[in-house]
Order: C-alpha cells, then sequence, then structure tokens
C-alpha cells in the first residue's frame, strides 16, 4: 500500500496507533509509514482503551489511528498537541465531535469498511439458528442422535433496522434466499433500486418487531437509538422470533435482553456486539444455550482489512496536511 505523499513527508510527525486490528498487522503497514516519515508508537490494547488510559498516551501525539477508544472531552483537553484522529473503521459512537472541534482536532472514519463481512455474520446467525447446526452437532458429540427441526429460510421473515450500506446488504443477500423482508429507517430516502431488487416492505419499528422472525440490528448507536430495544420492543416481538446484533452493544437494553431470553420471551439472540467490551467473565449471556455470540468480529475479513489499513493512513495524510495548510 503506497500512499501519494512524497517520502518523509511528515517527518518529525509523531503518530500513535491503538487500533487493535491494525496493531495486529503493524508490520503490514510499517514499511509505508516509515516511507512516510512517521515517528510510530504502538499502544498496548486488547479491545479498546478508556479515557483515563488514553491520556497518559497522547503526550508529544500529533495524530492517532485509533479502534473504539472512549475519546471524551476530557481526553481532548489533556492532549494540547493533538491535530488528527483517525478511527480504523467506520462506528464513531465513542468520539466527542463536539470536543474535538472545540480543541481544533480534525476527526474521520472510513465509511463502508465492512460490508461484507458483516452482512455476511448476520446471514451466519440466521442459518444456526434456522438450520439448527451449533445444538445438532453438541447433540452428535454427546452421542445422541436427536432431531431438531428447523426451517428454511424462504419460510420465515427477517426485519432489518437501519439500511445502511450494511443493512442494504443483509436485505440482498436474504432476499436471495427467498426470505420475506422488512425494514425500518428513519430516513426517507431508500434507493428505490434496493426497493425494487429486494421487494422490502418499510414498516414501523414496532409492526417490524411483531412480524418478524428474525430481527436484524443494523444502526448506527447515538442518542436515539440508545437502548432501541427495551423491554417494551422485546415484548413485540414473537416467542419463536430471534434477534441479531451486529451492530453496537448500545442499542439493547442488555437487562431486558437478558430478562426476554430467560423467560421464553424471545426464542435467541445472535450477538457480536456488546456494551461492555470485553465482555465480562460472569455475565450470564456465557451460560444460555439459546444465544450464540461473536467477539466483535463480524468485521473479520483480511481483504477488507488491508483495505482499511490504506485509506485510514491516506485520511491521516490528508488530515494532517490541511492542519498544516490552516497553520501556515
Amino acid at each position: 500500500m503506497t500512499t501519494p505523499f512524497p517520502e518523509n513527508a511528515f517527518a518529525s510527525t509523531t503518530l500513535l496507533v491503538t487500533g487493535p486490528r491494525i496493531l495486529r498487522d503493524i508490520e503490514i503497514v510499517r514499511p509505508e509509514l516509515d516511507r512516510l516519515g512517521f515517528n510510530v508508537r504502538e499502544a498496548k490494547v486488547s479491545q479498546r482503551l478508556t479515557e483515563d488510559q488514553l491520556v497518559p498516551l497522547l503526550e508529544g501525539v500529533d495524530a492517532v489511528i485509533c479502534g473504539g477508544d472512549q475519546w471524551t472531552r476530557k481526553v481532548f483537553e489533556n492532549a494540547p498537541g493533538l491535530r488528527v484522529v483517525c478511527k480504523w473503521g467506520t462506528g464513531v459512537d465513542q468520539i466527542d465531535f463536539r470536543a474535538a472541534a472545540d480543541h481544533g482536532v480534525r476527526v474521520r472514519n472510513v465509511p463502508d469498511a465492512f460490508t461484507v463481512p458483516v452482512s455476511d455474520t448476520v446471514l451466519c446467525f440466521m442459518l444456526c439458528f434456522a438450520r439448527k447446526i451449533p445444538w445438532l452437532t453438541s447433540e452428535l458429540r454427546a452421542g445422541r442422535w436427536t432431531p431438531l427441526d428447523g426451517p428454511s429460510l424462504a419460510e420465515c421473515t427477517l426485519g432489518v433496522v437501519g439500511i445502511g450500506n450494511i443493512g442494504s446488504a443483509v436485505l440482498r443477500k436474504a432476499a436471495a434466499f427467498g426470505m420475506r423482508l422488512l425494514a425500518t429507517d428513519p430516513r426517507n430516502d431508500v434507493p428505490l433500486q434496493l426497493l425494487d431488487d429486494t421487494r422490502v416492505e418499510m414498516v414501523s419499528l414496532d409492526e417490524l418487531l411483531g412480524r418478524s422472525d428474525y430481527v436484524s440490528l443494523n444502526c448506527d448507536l447515538n442518542d436515539s437509538s440508545r437502548h432501541l430495544i427495551s423491554d417494551s420492543e422485546l415484548a413485540t416481538m414473537k416467542p419463536t422470533s430471534v434477534l441479531n446484533n451486529t451492530a453496537r452493544g448500545g442499542v439493547v437494553d442488555k437487562p431486558a435482553l437478558l430478562g426476554a431470553l430467560a423467560s421464553g420471551g424471545l426464542a435467541g439472540a445472535g450477538l457480536d456486539v456488546f456494551e461492555t467490551e470485553p465482555i465480562p467473565a460472569d455475565c450470564p449471556l456465557l451460560t444460555m444455550e439459546n444465544v450464540l455470540m461473536s467477539p466483535h468480529l463480524a468485521n473479520s475479513s483480511d481483504r477488507a482489512a488491508h483495505r482499511v489499513h490504506g485509506i485510514v493512513i491516506q485520511n491521516v495524510c490528508e488530515l494532517l496536511s490541511e492542519s498544516a495548510g490552516d497553520t501556515a
């Protein structure tokens, strides 16, 4: 990967890398970062950094390639030399944009970064629940030849909450399986081509929850979507239905979800994201047999990751150049 910027264009510029995925591939991107002249600092991080963990790392730092770290006003107040924060990936719900602007810090993400692998994961969750593969495998390993019948996806209705890039891809892939499709989105600019191609029916959230066998959450996390799915919404769903969340953990009220799963109000859940990550060892979800989980890896794809590596480095370079132009 090579950016259109000359060698040593950013000499004497300190770049902190806190994104876990790009840190795993740091030797892949290092030649380009070295060519550009960056002084690279690598953070030690498992999933994400809190504000208290971030602050001491930012002394003398000009730019950051971050993951899902907690970029609060306190962080920006304690990083006087910081000029650029670039998110490795799409979601920016952990970044206080107002605080960044108040302190002259430019922020950018990578839109449409992982549409293909995340939409694949949604279909994987649905197929596992429909065809009972995890549970059939467990029965066989236990020495039992147990018939656990399940429907084909063509017999089921899917409701998609949020029709951005990922939600649209989920609809297109589900349409290929012959599913009946419902969707809801606060925007009114749903592409006509998507409506024509998938025959999706646009409905209210309540109607979607009440009619769907599977519900896929693919919306952003913001003030209007935080705990969008709580007790009343879960009570609207059929007890035979399954909730899949590959968006953000905060879209679902965890105690409400636990209650619905334990009481039989919901047949199951496929979860890739959680309000607290990594998930605590004592989380009740870990012992529920009607829950399938992955550790925020719905975006896992080498091809997609390498593409994002290049884009996020380009973003850093562009924003640093803009910042230098403003101060010239």
